[in-house]
């Protein structure tokens, strides 16, 4: 089950609050404490290719964009 499944069907049981619980207690995908999915660009969600050095927590995409407003000079 994928993570917008298990919140479509959250949306169908709004009005049933024991069926909810119960559901979130069994489908609810875990929060992740290592790995690919613990670290995500803060600037878009992508989990992949990933710079944390300097605490930046961007992707590699996100990181071109702002890389010259932040300070970085690219080099030839």
């Amino acid at each position: 089950m994928t993570a917008s499944d298990w919140r479509k069907i959250l949306k169908q049981l709004k009005n049933k609050p024991e069926k909810t619980e119960k559901f979130l207690k069994h489908n609810k995908p875990k929060e992740r404490k290592i790995g690919i999915a613990k670290k995500k660009c803060e600037i878009c969600g992508r989990f992949g290719a990933h710079i944390k050095s300097y605490g930046l927590n961007l992707c590699r995409h996100c990181f071109r964009e702002v890389a010259v407003d932040i300070g970085f000079k690219k080099y030839n």
